[in-house]
């Protein structure tokens, strides 16, 4: 039997102040992951107004470029921007989480994108889409769907947090090399451009973005970054400048400082610049831009009118400890193995949501 959304859910429109929420439990379109990835920690939040309610159970859809599939199933309390709609399930017809997977269908972002409006950003109609249809069986039925597509989310989740440990690892191995090392204050004083390559991105034409898979994967900034490596949503069919695999991806505007990897051949636009070791020490180049970001850059986040940047010339000039190659490459054998477990984790969890959205194609009709 078929029913509208707007009979199955409400969209929840309560607002509370915004000092009642904090980095983890303020929710905008720039903290929700593409492709269904949930949310991460808000990079901003307002100094005042009001947010929307949200609470455990209800699902928060990012209404700005729907066909990003940012998507999250609420698991606490907390508000979220005018950019994000909120929809809790009427419990007596339609369960919290299989309301989740009915959104999260490639259906619904099919459905949204068909009426949204604006070329550039587009947004999606909130009247048309309190009009989709959902074909909805019985509670008992519902549950079952849900939770056998909730347990690939489940193993997804379990290898995130293994690879959040994995880096952990990674970079206290790092610091015991190349920080805390009582050697280290003998080695020489140099500039990244003595162990890394720089280029910086750009963006190629407006009208060369697709989300088909059409051409390369495209990435314009930290906006579009995963967990430890990017989240494929964008791609272009006209390249300017290229990052390939194992090349470091450093955010270099609003806000400079986040680091991530690239681990297929990708396309940078003006928002990132791509960084590769001279000497091919990929896990070393990796950390060390991380140690840089996180001790040094912060100090470029207010230069500019209108965004915080850094220049190609002040990463080439940034000052660095230089250990000798053997060290490095030490380090490098080592951490390797750790980047390589990391991978397979993430080359699963791609698998596994493929899986997983192609059962839920067939289990939600």
């Amino acid at each position: 039997m078929k029913f509208a959304l707007s009979e199955v859910a409400d969209l929840i429109a309560d607002k509370i102040d915004v000092r009642q929420v904090d980095s983890s439990s303020y929710i905008t379109t720039e903290n929700m992951v593409a492709d269904r990835g949930g949310v991460g920690v808000a990079k901003n939040i307002p100094m005042v107004g009001k947010v929307t309610k949200y609470e455990p159970g209800d699902v928060l859809v990012s209404n700005i470029r729907p066909y990003f599939k940012k998507i999250w199933l609420a698991n606490k309390y907390g508000g979220a921007s005018n950019d994000v709609l909120i929809f809790r399930a009427k419990e007596n017809i339609i369960g919290s989480k299989y309301l989740y997977y009915v959104l999260a269908n490639n259906s619904f972002f099919n459905y949204v994108m068909a009426s949204a409006k604006g070329a550039k950003m587009p947004r999606g109609d909130k009247s048309q889409i309190l009009k989709y249809e959902i074909d909805l069986p019985d509670l008992d039925t519902q549950k079952k769907i849900a939770a056998t597509l909730s347990a690939f989310d489940d193993k997804i989740e379990l290898n995130h947090q293994m690879n959040k440990t994995l880096e952990e690892m990674g970079r206290a191995l790092f610091r015991h090399y190349f920080i805390d090392n009582p050697e280290a204050k003998n080695w020489p004083v140099g500039k990244l451009s003595d162990v890394a390559d720089v280029v910086m991105g750009q963006s190629p034409p407006g009208n060369s973005y697709n989300t088909c898979n059409q051409g390369i994967p495209f990435f314009q900034g930290r906006k579009d970054f995963g967990w430890r490596f990017p989240e494929v949503s964008t791609f272009t069919i006209d390249a300017k400048k290229v990052a390939n695999h194992g090349d470091v991806l450093l955010s270099v505007r609003a806000p400079v400082g986040d680091v991530n990897q690239a681990v297929i051949k990708c396309c940078i636009g003006r928002g990132l610049s791509a960084i590769s070791s001279k000497h091919g020490y990929k896990s070393y180049c990796y950390y060390l831009i991380r140690e840089i970001a996180k001790r040094r850059l912060g100090v470029y986040n207010n230069e500019g009118t209108v965004y915080g940047s850094v220049k190609k010339g002040q990463l080439d000039s940034m000052p660095i400890v230089i250990p000798p190659v053997e060290i490095q490459n030490e380090f490098d054998d080592i951490a390797q193995r750790i980047d390589s477990m990391s991978y397979e984790l993430w080359v699963e969890n791609t698998n596994l949501a493929h899986v997983r959205n192609v059962l839920s194609e067939r289990l939600i009709c």
